[in-house]
Parts: C-alpha cells; sequence; structure tokens
C-alpha cells in the first residue's frame, strides 16, 4: 500500500504514473463517480468507489482482497484534497493492518491544476521507507492503529517538508 499527500487531481496522476510499470489501484470517493466521463477516466486508472459517508464493509474488503492478491493501492489518507495540513483519516493502517502489509508513505509537490501544469511547474514525488503494520511487527506488541497511523503522519509530513525545501 502507498499512501501520498493530496493537493490536488495531479497528484493522483503522477503517484500513479512514478510508479509505472506497476498499476496502482486507487480509493476514490464515491461522488468523483458521478459523471460518466469522470467514471470512465477513474476506472481507467483502476480507481475503484468508497462511500465515506456511510463506509460498508465494502471499504475494507474491496482494498483488503487486492492487497492479498498482491496488488497495489494508492490512498490518500488527508481523505480530501487540501493545501492545509488536515488530519489524517485512519483507514489506511486499518485496511495495511488488516492486509497485514507495509505501508510506503509518498509525498507530492507541483501543479494543483491545469494552468499550473500547463505553465510548467515541476512535479516531483518522494517516496519514503516502508513502515510494518502492526501485524507485521512484533516487537510493537501492543501499539495500536492510533500510533501507527502517526507514524504515518509524521513519515508523511517529514517527506514534504524535504520536498518544500527543494524548490
Amino acid at each position: 500500500m502507498i499512501t501520498c499527500t493530496h493537493r490536488g487531481w495531479m497528484d493522483v496522476v503522477a503517484l500513479g504514473t512514478s510508479l509505472l510499470p506497476t498499476e496502482v489501484h486507487f480509493m476514490a470517493k464515491k461522488e468523483l463517480f458521478r459523471k460518466r466521463i469522470a467514471d470512465k477516466f477513474l476506472r481507467d486508472i483502476n480507481a475503484f468507489p468508497v462511500d465515506r459517508e456511510k463506509p460498508g464493509p465494502s471499504s475494507l474488503k474491496v482494498p483488503i482482497q487486492l492487497l492479498k492478491q498482491g496488488k497495489t493501492i494508492g490512498i490518500f489518507p488527508s481523505g480530501t484534497r487540501s493545501s492545509e495540513d488536515v488530519p489524517m483519516k485512519r483507514g489506511a493502517v486499518t485496511i495495511a493492518n488488516m492486509a497485514k502489509v507495509p505501508i510506503v508513505p509518498a509525498a507530492y509537490a507541483g501543479p494543483t491544476g491545469l494552468k499550473e501544469l500547463l505553465s510548467g511547474k515541476k512535479t516531483r514525488i518522494v517516496i519514503g521507507d516502508p513502515i510494518l503494520t502492526v501485524s507485521q511487527d512484533p516487537s510493537q506488541g501492543k501499539k495500536d492503529i492510533g500510533e501507527l497511523a502517526d507514524r504515518l503522519a509524521l513519515a508523511m509530513n517529514n517527506l514534504e517538508t524535504g520536498l518544500k525545501q527543494l524548490d
């Protein structure tokens, strides 16, 4: 599982292309699938819808099945596109822990929209070291999902800070 900061729609494309030839299956809020063109585009990039308002069993089942099949899941743990720091949701660490896979933190810096992209603003993705989940690392003992989420947030924040220093 790879997690990334989320500032705009470009980070989804940048993350997916930076990992080629590995295909990334992205979790995306179901509202994005309402329009036919958006639905087709999202499904073409291996995105699948998730109901954030009323998450059901499929919110966990689909990504866990994909991970257990050896697929890569891309999640943006902030849950929304934002230029501000927002609290990270725990879904990513919960899914990774249940699937017994490491979480790879990543950060994006670059254009957040078409205007910035066309102006030639550089795109950068930095990928951090994998973080073992509670279910993978017996030395973590009784550490909980909240502590794992805090470790992930810190790793992603450090990666993003490093990217900002390059500008």
